[in-house]
């Protein structure tokens, strides 16, 4: 299994980044995928995830300080999940890593949001 994300930068407070998350080394369309983040000094947080696909559509879960806020999608056919953030918050600084319905992680991509 490997997980690379990126997509991560320094942002002010109010904007946007588009995270994403390339999978490989096993069946990504049979799996939920995961966004975790860790803030300096605070322990793993879990951010949001996404089902598979069923139907037309998936579901879709959120920590309530992200939801309305940050958005997770996936692209099968790109074996990729996306989070996009909107209206960052200092608060939202952190390293971010997506992952596996089983555990598996990747290295992070690093959040900066401030002024």
């Amino acid at each position: 299994v490997q997980l690379v994300e990126s997509g991560g930068g320094l942002v002010q407070p109010g904007g946007s980044l588009r995270l994403a998350c390339a999978a490989s080394g096993f069946t990504f369309s049979d799996k939920y995928m995961k966004w975790f983040r860790q803030a300096p000094g605070k322990g793993l947080e879990w951010v949001s995830t996404i089902s598979t696909i069923y139907g037309h559509g998936w579901d879709t879960f959120y920590t309530a300080s992200v939801k309305g806020r940050f958005t997770i999608s996936r692209d099968n056919a790109k074996n990729t999940v996306y989070l996009q953030m909107n209206a960052l918050r200092s608060e939202d600084t952190a390293l971010y890593y997506c992952a596996t319905e089983d555990g598996d992680r990747g290295q992070g991509t690093q959040v900066t949001v401030s002024s």
